[in-house]
């Protein structure tokens, strides 16, 4: 039978931000432990891989009993790691669900992953998902760093931005407006396609990978959830993320 849902995990050791990354120690288990450990309770994932370009990290991962795939140093982004993963193996190109698990993300609530490969397992014709949430407060809206998204009525992405949109006449805080998380969902196919699909005009404006989709025509389904978690782009995270599990209870 072949995987509906497989889950990859793209992870290097030369990150330009923060080198090492993967391997950093979060409560006595890596950034990358946490996140494998985290992922796997998402209960649709047939398979859940780490794909990697440094053998640091495929140790590592073999050490902590994960899947892992060896990828080139070519790849510039974690789209292109997972579309290399699928053309190694015929197994992964029949998957139904391709999903991409960003490697810095050790604290995403499993049901946003269970989220976004549900929203294309019950569309047939949709070919990537992603998700959203509410944001509560004006500071989180206006922030820069917090890409926002507007959706149609049927639940496809129509922009994302670092800037506020929808736009407010009022210059007043008045929702709903959704922010973004970086977690993706993909028909192989798919995946192979977007891969190869030319830079666009907005998605070097916004500096946004997933607008080159919609510039190309595509649609991106969006699953909103109500569930939001710190993730980790500089060292200075690391403090953030280890405050986010003790008052979560997690078990450490």
């Amino acid at each position: 039978m072949p995987l509906k849902v497989i889950g990859i995990i793209p992870a290097r050791y030369a990150s330009t931000r923060f080198p090492g990354k993967p391997l950093v120690p979060i409560l006595g288990k890596t950034l990358l432990q946490r996140t494998f450990e985290n992922a796997k309770l998402a209960n649709n994932l047939d398979q859940l891989i780490i794909a990697t370009d440094d053998v640091r990290i495929y140790d590592h991962a073999k050490d902590i009993g994960a899947d892992v795939v060896m990828t080139s140093i070519d790849c510039l982004t974690g789209s292109d790691r997972l579309a290399e993963v699928i053309n190694q193996s015929q197994k992964f190109s029949k998957a139904s669900v391709i999903i991409n698990i960003q490697g810095d993300e050790p604290c995403i609530a499993p049901q946003a992953i269970n989220d976004v490969a549900n929203i294309l397992l019950e569309n047939n014709d949709a070919v990537m998902s992603t998700v959203a949430t509410k944001m509560h407060s004006e500071e989180e809206a206006l922030n820069p760093s917090i890409v926002k998204c507007v959706l149609d009525q049927k639940g496809n992405a129509l922009y994302f931005s670092r800037s506020l949109i929808p736009g407010n006449k009022t210059l007043s805080f008045a929702p709903p407006y959704y922010r973004h998380i970086g977690l993706y969902a993909y028909r192989p196919d798919f995946l192979l396609t977007y891969q190869k699909l030319p830079t666009t005009p907005l998605q070097l404006a916004e500096d946004l990978e997933q607008l080159k989709v919609l510039e190309h025509g595509y649609r991106i389904k969006v699953a909103v959830t109500d569930h939001i978690s710190p993730g980790v782009d500089t060292p200075q995270d690391i403090h953030k993320i280890e405050c986010w599990l003790c008052k979560q209870n997690t078990s450490l």
